[in-house]
């Protein structure tokens, strides 16, 4: 399998037209001279991307080929991590380390700065992990993941096995005691998810609809109450091509979601501003780049790059 750098995509009409604007405040969120990249291809199906802005590089898994991939600013691409064990969902802990969820052993990990991985959670109440997804560390170093049963499905994405807990649950995990506890249950397959910039909500997303039509295909938003529960869950947008799976929220608080068509921004109301079309079916998104600027997208068997008008809240 070759995986490759590309400066640009062009599609059979030339550069690919990357914006669908549905309301007028999109356009203050987009860059009317810029287009969409493709700044690697030639994988399985890429998810989980992180920026570490102190190594200037973004982090990305192939899941079905066990690879975290490392893209830097030069436009080179290399490999992290061979033998990821089905690497998914990543993110950054408050110290800097790469957190990441890994369907083959069922396990929330962290790398410690001397490349050491540290397993996390593995279980909760005596029974294994289904298959840990997406992760999300909030500022008290809490991090927040959820469980749903992708990676014990089949394999190609982990080890098939059926599934040892009652619920697909969203996790919360206090990473010095090791407490795991569950905050939500209420999804068939919980999946993205983010808090929002004061961290009195966390969006989780439905993609329940890969295997059931009859799920919606929604982001669904909880209060955060006190310091490690939810409440007042309700749904907060829909999607309307394809469903949810990775999301992000921007400094301005709106919230950026992969589709089947590109990436879909609401604003904190749950209304569709607009999307940033792909040629791919999104997976998941991140902000980065050199001013933390670029939305950076895992679809399918590739990696998008486009420059906004926008970036997550620096912290």
């Amino acid at each position: 399998m070759a995986y490759c750098a590309v400066d640009k995509l062009e599609s059979t009409s030339g550069m690919f037209e990357p914006y669908q604007i549905l309301d007028d405040r999109f356009r203050d969120l987009v860059l009317p001279n810029v287009r969409l990249r493709k700044i690697s291809g030639g994988h399985l199906w890429t998810e989980g991307p992180v920026w570490f802005p102190a190594h200037q590089c973004l982090l990305f898994s192939d899941i079905p080929n066990q690879k975290i991939f490392r893209w830097m600013c030069d436009g080179s691409v290399n490999e992290f991590r061979d033998h990821s064990d089905f690497a998914n969902g990543n993110t950054r802990d408050t110290n800097g380390c790469l957190v990441t969820c890994q369907h083959g052993s069922r396990t929330v990990t962290r790398t410690e700065h001397n490349g050491k991985i540290t397993t996390l959670a593995d279980g909760f109440e005596g029974r294994r992990l289904n298959s840990p997804n997406d992760v999300v560390v909030k500022t008290d170093g809490s991090i927040w993941f959820t469980d749903p049963t992708y990676g014990i499905l089949s394999n190609y994405e982990g080890y098939k096995a059926t599934p040892e807990q009652e619920f697909n649950n969203v996790f919360r995990l206090e990473p010095e005691t090791g407490i795991v506890e569950s905050v939500a249950q209420d999804f068939r397959q919980p999946n993205g998810l983010a808090f929002s910039n004061d961290e009195k909500l966390l969006y989780v997303t439905e993609s329940g609809s890969s295997h059931d039509a009859t799920i919606p295909a929604v982001i669904r938003v909880y209060d955060v109450v006190g310091e490690s529960a939810l409440g007042n869950g309700r749904d907060f947008a829909e999607i309307d091509n394809g469903l949810p799976d990775g999301i992000r929220v921007d400094c301005y608080g709106n919230v950026w979601s992969s589709a089947a068509d590109g990436v879909h921004c609401f604003d904190p109301g749950g209304k569709l501003l607009g999307k940033v079309l792909v040629p791919e079916t999104v997976s998941n998104l991140t902000f980065g780049g050199a001013r933390g600027n670029e939305l950076m997208i895992t679809a399918t068997s590739s990696v998008y790059a486009i420059h906004v008008n926008s970036q997550a809240l620096v912290r």
